[in-house]
C-alpha cells in the first residue's frame, strides 16, 4: 500500500510538471502548477515535514496560484497564449540524463526513517535532549526553527514579505 501511494503521488507530481510545461494556455498552466504544489504538498506531508507542507500548500498551491491569476486577468486575452521556441536538443538530451544520474545518487542517501543516519545519530539527539533548557520551549519543532535555525528562518520571512510586497505593487491598479 505505501509503494502504491508513493508511486501514485510520483506520477501525478511528473504529469502536472510536464502538463505545465508542456501547455500552451497560461490559465492551464497556472492551474497545472497548482496542483503540482498540491501534490507536492501532499508529498512533504507524507516525509513527515509537516511545516514544509503546510508553507507549500500555503505559498504554492495557494496565493501564488491566485496572485498568478490575479496578473493574467489584469492582462490582454492576446498575452494569454504562449508562443515560445522548442526547447535545444541539448537540454532535451542533457536533464533526462541528470535525472537518471540524481536517481542513481539518490541509492547512496540513508533509508528514510534509519536510526542510522548522520541526522538522527549528530544532531537530532542534541536537539531533543538540550532544546528545552536552551530554549525554554516545549515544542522541539518550535525550538529548532526560531531559535537554532532563527537567522535562516528571518531570511525566508524577509523573502517571502519582500515577494508579498512586490506582488501587491505590481498588482495595484493604476489611479490616472
Amino acid at each position: 500500500m505505501t509503494f502504491a501511494l508513493e508511486f501514485t503521488l510520483l506520477i501525478l507530481l511528473l504529469v502536472t510538471a510536464a502538463g505545465a510545461i508542456f501547455v500552451k494556455d497560461l490559465i492551464s498552466a497556472v492551474l497545472l502548477l497548482g496542483c503540482y504544489s498540491f501534490f507536492l504538498a501532499l508529498v512533504w506531508a507524507w516525509l513527515g515535514a509537516v511545516d514544509v507542507a503546510f508553507v507549500e500548500a500555503v505559498v504554492g498551491a495557494g496565493l501564488a496560484t491566485v496572485l498568478f491569476l490575479l496578473t493574467l486577468f489584469g492582462t490582454a486575452p492576446k498575452d494569454n497564449r504562449l508562443r515560445r521556441p522548442p526547447p535545444p536538443m541539448a537540454a532535451v538530451i542533457a536533464l533526462p540524463l541528470l535525472g537518471i544520474l540524481l536517481l542513481y545518487a539518490a541509492n547512496d542517501l540513508p533509508e528514510f526513517g534509519d536510526p542510522g543516519s548522520p541526522a538522527s545519530v549528530h544532531i537530532s539527539p542534541t536537539y531533543l535532549e538540550q532544546s528545552y533548557s536552551d530554549t525554554r520551549t516545549p515544542n522541539v519543532v518550535t525550538a529548532v526553527l526560531m531559535d537554532y535555525r532563527s537567522l535562516d528562518t528571518m531570511v525566508e520571512t524577509v523573502v517571502i514579505f519582500a515577494a508579498g510586497i512586490a506582488c501587491a505593487l505590481l498588482l495595484r491598479r493604476q489611479t490616472s
